[in-house]
């Protein structure tokens, strides 16, 4: 007996000292404390590392094409080679069209193919290969997809003997959105809570029923969020353009004729020798960005509705 209190006489003792060892307030000499702050400056070192592209390009375009906005490049076509004035106009319309017609298509078929990937295909071979399968396509370059439309569509002249056309333009688009809109639908549908089918199906509800009536509307938000980002993707993108859609001068003539983007008239002004096409394209860039970064914001509001 006189042992064991000994024991736990010096075992009490030992505890106390320790814990008189270990103060209760932040202590910065200890050496776990100065290492916390020197992964903390490393850590928010890359993090300002990793923003900083972001901010220069933001910043830059920002003052090279702000300062150019007025209202007529809004409203007038795009200038001669080697001649001053004019705007945009055919431009900002094209890329409205041509990514309008990319939504329409894509649209439909993403949330589709997601649904299915969600509701249907389980753990079934069939769908294990089509998530593989979109998962490769989101990391092909978009200029395989240009090519693509271009050896599928424009050279074969399917669409009343065009070539070139703004409907070539949107299909080559839909093909990039495609995988971001299924990634986006079937991961919002996996949100979801399980509880909402099985009401659905103990009120008498039909899988279809339940799906279009009670487990879309509850993933509107992360799939909206989805589409707004593969909008703004391809609102963007240059090459499959150039392979597609072309280019055009004048006011948009219909969807299957080609037509003026914003990606492909910068890219047209930019490597131009004369200063007042580099600066119409100075101006279309700072547009363009200003596009995209509307877009992102959007998704970013739809995002934090969905954690509302």
């Amino acid at each position: 007996m006189t042992h064991s209190k000994s024991i736990s006489g010096s075992d009490t003792t030992t505890d106390t000292t320790l814990f008189d060892r270990r103060p209760l307030n932040f202590d910065p000499r200890l050496r776990r404390n100065r290492l916390n702050d020197l992964f903390s400056f490393i850590s928010g070192l890359f993090a300002t590392l990793a923003v900083l592209p972001l901010v220069l390009v933001l910043v830059y375009v920002l003052v090279q094409g702000g300062r150019l906005i007025s209202l007529r490049l809004f409203t007038q076509l795009p200038p001669a080679p080697g001649l001053e004035g004019g705007g945009f106009g055919n431009a900002m319309l094209g890329t409205v069209l041509v990514t309008l017609i990319a939504a329409l298509i894509a649209i439909p078929v993403g949330v589709a193919g997601g649904i299915y990937l969600s509701e249907y295909a389980g753990k079934s071979w069939f769908g294990q290969l089509v998530s593989f399968a979109n998962d490769v396509l989101a990391g092909v370059p978009s200029i395989i997809s240009g090519v693509f439309v271009y050896g599928l569509i424009v050279a074969s002249r399917v669409f009343f003997g065009q070539s070139y056309s703004a409907m070539a333009g949107g299909i080559a688009l839909s093909v990039l959105m495609l995988p971001t809109v299924i990634k986006t639908t079937n991961e919002g549908l996996k949100l979801v809570p399980n509880e909402l089918r099985l009401g659905a199906y103990g009120v008498g509800a039909s899988r279809y029923v339940t799906i279009t009536q009670v487990v879309l509307p509850a993933a509107l938000t992360p799939i909206s969020t989805g589409v707004v980002l593969a909008i703004a993707r391809a609102a963007g993108e240059t090459a499959p353009l150039i392979f597609t859609a072309l280019f055009s001068a004048f006011w948009p003539e219909g969807i299957f004729n080609p037509i003026a983007t914003m990606s492909v008239l910068i890219f047209n002004f930019a490597i131009m020798p004369y200063e007042a096409q580099n600066e119409l394209a100075w101006a279309a860039s700072f547009v363009l960005v200003m596009m995209i970064l509307a877009a992102n914001l959007l998704a970013r509001w739809l995002s934090r509705l969905s954690k509302i």
